[in-house]
């Protein structure tokens, strides 16, 4: 069993900082700054070690939306978007961080590009 990220653990915590007046986090987001969205891939000991929970921890406390989930050839992927600066550290923390437990050997990024709008509402894991 993985121990809980902070966020995780705190259950009784409000999700309501992810809300602007009731609009939501794409409304957080519409600062009229361009958005991104990219895919991505991990490859190293990324299964099996919480990977997936604490990818949604940071994704959350970054502020980005998306997915991630495992794959059957043993690595992680998913889908990140959100304003520029907050792709790039969440690409940053799938490179370099991960898990405690995790071991990153590379990260893959592919289909980087600017959209009008994001495509999902907040960050879950898929299975």
């Amino acid at each position: 069993m993985c121990p809980l990220p902070l966020a995780a653990a705190a259950v009784t915590a409000p999700r309501s900082p992810l809300r602007l007046l009731g609009r939501g986090l794409a409304a957080a987001m519409s600062t009229g700054r361009p958005l991104k969205s990219v895919d991505y891939e991990v490859f190293g000991r990324v299964q099996g070690v919480c990977f997936r929970m604490y990818t949604e921890d940071e994704a959350r406390k970054i502020g980005v939306v998306g997915w991630v989930k495992n794959t059957s050839k043993g690595t992680v992927t998913g889908q990140v978007q959100g304003p520029e600066e907050k792709v790039n550290s969440m690409k940053s923390w799938l490179s370099k961080v991960g898990s405690p437990s995790s071991r990153i050997d590379r990260t893959n990024f592919s289909n980087e590009k600017t959209i009008s709008k994001l495509e999902y509402s907040s960050f879950n894991i898929r299975y």
